[in-house]
């Protein structure tokens, strides 16, 4: 039996499924709100997930990342009665299946499942045997983190490594491009040969030609003996063009033909060369942007981006923080012959608190600046930092300070004898701000029940329920009545 989750708050779409549920061979789940999709899909195990393009005010296409993180990386689904290019461009691009338009979406889901459930049946057990140990191999060679983007993005490779597949990998600094593009070769039917890496950053303007294509003897001054190129040193092997869109426009054009065809001439030489090479190219830059404005060859970068491997900044996954300075901790002491330093409650914090401009690379410094900082020190505290850390954080936390609404504080009775609890005092605290938090809310939105929900987060039926219980029936009989109307 498959297993499929339905996200949605209107019941058809899972009711035209369930009636069907016997000939599908499959189990239906639904779930009203995107929060429970999301926690049950972590528990579930499900083969496919269904949902509405919007679910109580929220677009669903944003959690697609963190469904597809689980092991049994389910097939995505969105359905909607009207549709909307953003959302249909940002799932699809996300790793969704499909997104279906349709007026009575529950009508064709039964037969889009149905396409979906024989293509998990079908899919060969071995290959998922093989990308399993492939995402092994990656963590050996240091690219680790539990995160659902760093997931997707490991489940990516495994998918293509092995593949002679172009791969542009986009990305901030820092965030790991040549490292994963060594994984890309380390993994593939390539791996016994060389992997070729260029710089176009750091190519004289004036020998990038001779540098990747070779050159003839006596084809310019200085030129006394014949040189291969380092595109000839590729062959056989992978060709790893780092900061591509600092490569000038005239060599594109060259280079676009060499991918097209395999071959090139040297400079100065009418007799053709060949070389057969897997290409994967990085950059920090925006290169569909730098297309509009006419800075890069439109045809180079669609065939550059075959498979678009976009690396995200460590700020946006701090649940791999820690698992990365213990990693960079253990190598650190490895490489130096040092032993392990423990890394204190502070420490872990200061790093999860910052932003990390420089993202992987400047957390790997930053370690091995502590452990400089620490000499004998067999703990790492978060004094032992660069100072610039330090300060970012605690400017950090002086911003959030300064910006957050000061909650009056409740006078607690002087008799010990009446002294609550903490947890006493602390629940009451806690429902306190959250009834002025409902008030708060039902002024500014003006009673308008959707704007409610999106704006706290909450479904419908949740929402009426903390109204019911911090006594705001009223308010709560006036939404009733503007939703009737």
């Amino acid at each position: 039996m498959f297993k499929i989750l339905v996200i949605d708050e209107e019941t058809r779409p899972a009711d035209a499924l369930a009636a069907k549920a016997a000939s599908l061979k499959v189990e239906v789940h639904l779930v009203p709100t995107l929060e429970e999709g999301q926690r049950v899909s972590q528990e579930g195990g499900f083969d496919i997930i269904l949902m509405r393009d919007i679910v109580a005010g929220r677009p669903s296409c944003n959690i697609i990342q963190e469904l597809k993180s689980v092991p049994s990386i389910p097939e995505i689904l969105l359905y909607t009665s009207g549709g909307d290019p953003q959302h249909a461009e940002l799932a699809l691009e996300g790793g969704a299946w499909d997104y279906i338009i349709d007026a009575a979406p529950e009508k064709v889901l039964p037969d889009m499942v149905k396409r979906v459930v024989r293509y998990r049946r079908n899919k060969n057990r071995s290959v998922e045997e093989e990308q399993r140990q492939v995402r092994e191999q990656l963590h050996e060679h240091g690219i680790i983190g539990s995160s659902a983007a760093i997931q997707n993005c490991l489940n990516l490779v495994a998918r293509v490594g092995q593949s002679d597949a172009s791969v542009l990998i986009t990305g901030e600094t820092g965030t790991g491009k040549e490292l994963f593009a060594t994984a890309i070769h380390n993994i593939s039917a390539r791996s016994t040969r060389n992997m070729t890496i260029i710089d176009c950053a750091a190519l004289p303007s004036t020998l990038v030609e001779s540098i990747l294509f070779g050159h003839a003897k006596g084809s310019f001054t200085g030129a006394d003996k014949s040189q291969k190129g380092l595109v000839k040193q590729a062959d056989g092997g992978t060709l790893f063009l780092d900061e591509i869109g600092e490569m000038p426009l005239e060599i594109q054009k060259k280079f676009l033909r060499v991918l097209q065809e395999q071959k090139y001439l040297p400079v100065g030489s009418s007799t053709p060369e060949t070389s057969n090479f897997r290409l994967i190219a990085a950059t920090n830059k925006h290169l569909e942007d730098m297309v509009e404005k006419g800075e890069f060859r439109g045809d180079l970068l669609f065939r550059l981006k075959t498979f678009h491997l976009e690396l995200p900044p460590l700020r946006i996954r701090k649940i791999d923080v820690a698992e990365l300075a213990y990693y960079f901790r253990n190598l650190y002491s490895k490489r130096h012959k040092l032993h392990k330093k423990k890394l204190s409650t502070d420490y872990l914090m200061t790093l999860n608190q910052y932003e990390w401009p420089g993202n992987v690379r400047e957390l790997f410094q930053a370690v091995e600046y502590s452990f400089t900082d620490a000499q004998d020190s067999t703990i790492l505290e978060s004094a032992h930092l660069p100072v610039n850390i330090r300060l970012a954080v605690t400017k950090q936390k002086l911003r959030r300070s300064d910006q957050s609404p000061r909650v009056p504080q409740r006078e607690l009775p002087e008799n010990l004898a009446i002294m609550p609890t903490i947890k006493e005092d602390r629940d009451k605290t806690i429902q306190e701000q959250e009834r002025r938090y409902l008030e708060r809310l039902l002024k500014l939105s003006d009673g308008d029940i959707k704007q409610c929900c999106k704006t706290a987060g909450l479904s419908r039926s949740r929402l009426y329920d903390l109204l019911k219980k911090h006594d705001l029936s009223q308010k709560t009989t006036t939404l009733h009545s503007r939703e009737e109307e």
